[in-house]
């Protein structure tokens, strides 16, 4: 990764965004909350549209890629997010504030890890897995970053300042970082890029006439309700069965450091892991770490096991979906496909939480685990059919190469 540097460019380019995008949510919530007297509710419904408005505009982000403009797109979606914090500096209302959030949601669907990826996948194929993994495992601290910066630059100087500091570098560090790397991909696969820019006039949408897209897409999906149900629900659910509320903090805090071990253990054994292993295993882990979940009350021992096994098994998904989506439905038009794929599965994630509340509501939290229990396992019943399914190159879809193709 050293020597790469478009892949350098990227994955900081990747973890400034998500810590300037994503997590300055979470880290100033209260804060909004004790500014405006809103309710958590009231929010929580901004970053919710702000995923939903993303998932609305994945697919016009993946014609854009297969079109040959990914770089100005990356880079213009990265200001477009720093505008948008600007003007979330300056709300008074709660439409204002939804208003930021709304046009955050837009920049996310052009700049994040989804048009990343692809446009990785499409300069460089199932050779664009080691990038996958290196920029992920930066941008899993994203995280780390933002939090303490967030809350040492509100309590010096209020939470409107942190909020401008996360839009100078959105806008002057990470929008130059993404366009520069971008290009750089984007130029050293030039003539594979050139060929799908002229594909990308015919047939564009064909893969979504086969059984197979529909699959996956399904699948996946239901995975991000399981991961995000779980998660928004976590303390709650720990509260619940009696955790104290220090030990669900360490357990909840644990999730994000998994996820990047998960990664680690992807790139330590990836030559003897087969992608299908990978995909399926996760789907595995994640269902036995809920019911580990499911059954920890009087046996908090048993939460140590599902931190490892949910934090770890979500981890590779990040590294696995985008892998997938090439190796399953093939490299024509890739951008389109990634797109397509990406909206289903980010309004499972948008749509969990609340998904997660109706079953609570319905008959509490051991339901609403059960029932993602089987969300998951039909996850890896259809992704199982989508594999196979292209492996005998059904529907309209070609078979999953190993080049690109």
């Amino acid at each position: 990764m050293l020597k790469d540097r478009a892949i350098i460019l990227l994955a900081i380019g990747q973890t400034l965004g998500w810590a300037g995008l994503f997590y300055t949510f979470p880290a100033l919530i209260l804060r909004w909350e004790r500014a405006f007297g809103w309710s958590k509710a009231d929010l929580t419904g901004a970053i919710t549209l702000a995923l939903l408005i993303s998932a609305v505009f994945s697919p016009l982000a993946g014609r854009v890629i297969d079109r040959g403009y990914g770089t100005q797109m990356m880079g213009g979606s990265a200001v477009l997010g720093g505008m948008g914090l600007l003007a979330l500096a300056q709300v008074t209302t709660l439409w204002q504030f939804y208003g930021a959030w709304a046009v955050m949601g837009v920049a996310m669907a052009g700049c994040l890890y989804e048009p990343c990826f692809a446009i990785l996948n499409r300069a460089r194929g199932m050779n664009a897995k080691k990038g996958i993994i290196s920029i992920t495992l930066a941008a899993g601290f994203a995280s780390t970053l933002c939090f303490p910066v967030m809350y040492a630059v509100s309590e010096a100087y209020g939470w409107e300042s942190a909020v401008l500091f996360a839009a100078g570098l959105v806008i002057f560090v990470v929008a130059p970082l993404l366009w520069l790397g971008t290009h750089m991909l984007e130029a050293e696969g030039m003539e594979e890029v050139e060929a799908h820019a002229q594909e990308a006039a015919t047939g564009t949408y064909d893969f979504l006439k086969g059984s197979v897209f529909w699959f996956l897409a399904i699948g996946f999906s239901l995975g991000a309700v399981l991961h995000g149900a779980t998660l928004h629900h976590l303390l709650p659910i720990l509260d619940g069965k009696g955790v104290s509320a220090e030990f669900a903090i360490l357990i909840a805090s644990l999730i994000g450091p998994m996820q990047v071990t998960g990664r680690i253990i992807i790139m330590m054994f990836e030559r003897h892991l087969s992608l299908n292993a990978v995909v399926s295993g996760a789907f595995l882990f994640m269902c036995a770490a809920i019911v580990l979940l499911l059954i920890s009350a009087g046996a908090p021992w048993l939460l140590v096991g599902f931190v490892l096994l949910f934090g770890g098994a979500y981890g590779t998904t990040s590294i696995t979906r985008p892998l997938t989506t090439r190796a399953i439905l093939g490299g024509k038009n890739i951008g389109s496909k990634s797109g397509a794929l990406a909206m289903p599965y980010l309004i499972g994630s948008a749509s969990a939480p609340y998904l997660g509340s109706l079953l609570w509501g319905a008959g509490g939290y051991d339901l609403m685990l059960s029932a993602l229990v089987v969300s998951g396992l039909a996850g890896l019943v259809l992704y199982t059919a989508a594999y196979r399914a292209s492996r005998r190159g059904a529907g309209t879809i070609g078979k999953p190469s190993a080049q690109p193709s």
